[in-house]
C-alpha cells in the first residue's frame, strides 16, 4: 500500500534535501488543532543503595500537589482494579524476574519450554504469568476489556503493538548495512569528524542470541514499512473513543530504513560539531549550546581560509533577527534544511583525498525519495491520530540512529503542535546530552512558534549503548551512574515544568517508575501552580508495573497512562524478553512493590475479601 499526501504533486523537493518546503505542504493540510501530548515509559533505573533511600517510616504520608492529596500506601484502593489471583501472579512474576539466572537466561529457558511442554500448554502458561503480567491481549478486541476497567479507575493507556522482528539466528546483517559501517577520516580543521558512534557495526546488531537487546527494525524494503503503517493506523483506532484521550506509539525505524537515519544522523551530527569547533575557534566552546554564538565576520574569514566560497551574511539574511552580526546554533541547523543551496560553499580540505569536500553532503535520488516517503508515512498517521482524538508518542532508540528521529519527529511538531501537542518527542536521560537536547528544542520551539511535547524516561539501550562505545573506541554516551541519571531526569524535568508554567505551553509526561521522582514532581506542580486539571503534565508506567503509584494518581485526578503492549503470545516473546533484560534492576528492587501486594492480600484474607472482584 502506498501513503500521498494529498498536496498537488506530493512532497516533492529539490536535488538537495531541503526541507523547508515539505514543511509548508504539510502545514497546508493541517486538520485544525491537536490535542495535548504526554508519552510512554521505559525506565531502568536501578534501586538506589540503602544510604539514599527515604526511610519507610513517614512514606505513606499523603503528598499534596496543587491541592489534592496523593497516598502511595494506601494498599486497598491501589489495588482495587485487581482481583486476589492478580495479585498473587504479580508476587510470583516479580520474584522470578528479581532472579539473575532467570534474567539472563529467559530466551533459552522459553525455548526450552516450548519444546517440553508443546506450543499450546507453553502459551497458556504465559498467559497464567509473564504475558498475563505486563502484556494486554493478542490484538486490539483482546484487550478492549482491560483498557474499560483502567479507565474506569482513572488511568488511560499507550497502545503498543509490540511485535518485534529481529534477524534470524546467523542471518548477517553486512549486506543491509554494508554502505553505513564505520569509517574514520579527519580534516586539518581540528574537528574531530570520526563517525564510529553513527556507523553502523555488524558486530552489534539486534540479532537473536546477542546483547543487543534493544529494539530496531531492519526491513529490507518499503513495503514492510508501508505495512507497519497499517499496524499503526489500526492502534490508533483502538486508543480512540475513550473517556480519557489515548496514546498511540510509533518507532521511526517502522517507518523508514535504519540505513537511511544513519546517513542522515551523521550530516546532522558532523554539522553540529563543526559548529561546537567554530564556537571553540571563537572563544565560546566552554559554554552552554545555546549560548554558543559565531560572529559571522569571523566566520567569513576563518571559512575563506578553509577554501569556502561566497558571503556567509546571505546565508543567514532569512534567519536574521537583527543586525546583530551573530548566529546561534539554531540558526546554524537552518542550513540544513538547505543544503542544496550551500553545500558547494561549505567545504574544507580532506586529508586523505587531498581535495576539499563538502561539510554539507547532497543526498542521493533514492535517499530523496526515502525522504518523501518517511514524511508521507508519518503525515498520514498524525493526520489519522488527529481525527481520532488521539496523541502519536515516537519512541527513542539508539544513540547512532536518534538525531534523525527526533529531526524527523520535531519537523512534524512543528506542522502539527501550533496550539496543543499532538506529537511528542523521547529523551533518555541517561545519556549525557539529554538536557542540552531538550533545551536546544525547547527554544526551537518557542522561535517558532509551536508546543513542545515531551516524554521524559530515563532509558532503555544501556547495556547496547556501552558495549558500542567499548567495541567502536568512542566516548560511552550514558552516565556513569544511576545517580547521574537521576539528577540529570530531575534537571530536564524542572526544566519543562518551569516552562510550563510560565508559557502554558509546552506539556510532559514524566514516564517513571521511581516513586520518588513522582513525589518530586507532584511538590514542584504545587510550587509552581499546576492543577492536575490542566493536563500539562502526565505520569506513565509500564502495564503490570507500579499500580501503587499508577492508580492512585488517577483515583486523586491526575491523568496518568499505562503503557499498553499487545500482540500474538509467540510474537510478543521478544518484547517480554527486552523487558526482562531493561528492567532487572528495578526489578531486583521491587522488595516495596511486592510489601505492598503482600500486604493487600493480608488484608483481603483477613477482612473475607479473599474474591475480591473489580467493580467498575
Amino acid at each position: 500500500m502506498w501513503y500521498v499526501v494529498k498536496t498537488g504533486p506530493g512532497l516533492t523537493r529539490r536535488t538537495g534535501f531541503n526541507l523547508g518546503p515539505n514543511l509548508k505542504r504539510l502545514n497546508a493540510i493541517r486538520l485544525g488543532s491537536s490535542v495535548a501530548a504526554t508519552g510512554a515509559v521505559r525506565d531502568t533505573a536501578r534501586p538506589k543503595p540503602p544510604w539514599e533511600r527515604p526511610s519507610r517510616r513517614g512514606r505513606g504520608d499523603a503528598c499534596p500537589a496543587a491541592g489534592v492529596s496523593v497516598d502511595f500506601e494506601h494498599t486497598r484502593e491501589a489495588y482495587k482494579s485487581k482481583d486476589s489471583l492478580e495479585l498473587l501472579r504479580s508476587l510470583v512474576v516479580f520474584k522470578l524476574c528479581s532472579y539473575d539466572i532467570l534474567v539472563d537466561k529467559n530466551k533459552e529457558i522459553m525455548d526450552l519450554g516450548k519444546k517440553v511442554m508443546g506450543q499450546r500448554a507453553f502459551e497458556q502458561l504465559m498467559k497464567m504469568t509473564f504475558y498475563g503480567q505486563f502484556v494486554a491481549g493478542e490484538d486490539h478486541r483482546a484487550i478492549r476489556p482491560l483498557l474499560q476497567k483502567n479507565q474506569a479507575f482513572g488511568v488511560g493507556s499507550v497502545l503498543d503493538y509490540s511485535v518485534e522482528e529481529d534477524l534470524s539466528p546467523g542471518e548477517d546483517q553486512e549486506d543491509v548495512l554494508r554502505p553505513y559501517v564505520s569509517t574514520e577520516g579527519k580534516t586539518n580543521t581540528g574537528a574531530d569528524h570520526r563517525q564510529g558512534k553513527h556507523g553502523m557495526n555488524t558486530q552489534c546488531g539486534e540479532r537473536r542470541g546477542e546483547s543487543c537487546e534493544a529494539p530496531t527494525y531492519f526491513y529490507a524494503d518499503e513495503a514492510k514499512c508501508d505495512r507497519n503503517v497499517e499496524t499503526f493506523l489500526e492502534c490508533i483506532r483502538a486508543s480512540g473513543g475513550g473517556a480519557l484521550e489515548g496514546f498511540s506509539a510509533i518507532k521511526m525505524t517502522a517507518l523508514a530504513r535504519p540505513q537511511f537515519l544513519l546517513r542522515l544522523s551523521e550530516v546532522l551530527v558532523k554539522w553540529r560539531r563543526f559548529f561546537s569547533f567554530l564556537a571553540a575557534q571563537q572563544g565560546y566552546g566552554n559554554r552552554e549550546a545555546l549560548e554558543q554564538n559565531l560572529e559571522l565576520k569571523q566566520l567569513q574569514e576563518f571559512l575563506s581560509r578553509l577554501g569556502a566560497e561566497g558571503d556567509v551574511h546571505s546565508w543567514f539574511t532569512d534567519t536574521m533577527q537583527s543586525s546583530s552580526g551573530t548566529i546561534d546554533r539554531l540558526d546554524w541547523d537552518i542550513l540544513i534544511d538547505s543544503r542544496a543551496d550551500t553545500s558547494h560553499l561549505l567545504v574544507v580540505p580532506d586529508v586523505g583525498k587531498g581535495e576539499l569536500v563538502p561539510l554539507l553532503d547532497r543526498f542521493t535520488a533514492e535517499e530523496e525519495r526515502q525522504m518523501k516517503r518517511i514524511l508521507q508515512r508519518m503525515d498520514v498517521l498524525a493526520k489519522h491520530a488527529e481525527e481520532n482524538g488521539v496523541r502519536l508518542m515516537v519512541d527513542a532508540e539508539q544513540t547512532y540512529l536518534q538525531p534523525a528521529i527526533s529531526y524527523l519527529t520535531l519537523a512534524m511538531q512543528r506542522v502539527y503542535n501550533g496550539q496543543k501537542p499532538l506529537i511528542l518527542n523521547t529523551y533518555q536521560c541517561y545519556l549525557k546530552e539529554a538536557f542540552t537536547s531538550l533545551s536546544v528544542d525547547l527554544e526551537r520551539s518557542r522561535r517558532q512558534g509551536w508546543c513542545l511535547g515531551a516524554k521524559v524516561v530515563r532509558g532503555a539501550y544501556m547495556h547496547q549503548e556501552r558495549e558500542r562505545a567499548a567495541l567502536l573506541g568512542y566516548e560511552d554516551p550514558v552516565h556513569p551512574d544511576y545517580q547521574a541519571t537521576n539528577l540529570m531526569y530531575h534537571r530536564c524535568l524542572d526544566l519543562l515544568l518551569e516552562e510550563i508554567s510560565l508559557s502554558r505551553k509546552a506539556n510532559v509526561m514524566v514516564a517513571s517508575h521511581n516513586e520518588d521522582t513522582v513525589r518530586h514532581t507532584l511538590r514542584r506542580m504545587n510550587e509552581l501552580g499546576l492543577a492536575p486539571a490542566e493536563g500539562k503534565v502526565s505520569f506513565g508506567q509500564l502495564l503490570g508495573m507500579c499500580d501503587q503509584i499508577s492508580f492512585p494518581l488517577g483515583q486523586a485526578g491526575f491523568p496518568v497512562y499505562k503503557y499498553v503492549p499487545y500482540g500474538p503470545v509467540n510474537e510478543v516473546m521478544p518484547y517480554l524478553s527486552r523487558r526482562a533484560q531493561e528492567n532487572r534492576g528495578f526489578m531486583k528492587g521491587a522488595e516495596w512493590e511486592r510489601e505492598l501486594l503482600l500486604k493487600e492480600l493480608k488484608r483481603r484474607l483477613g477482612s473475607g475479601e479473599i474474591f475480591h472482584r473489580p467493580v467498575f
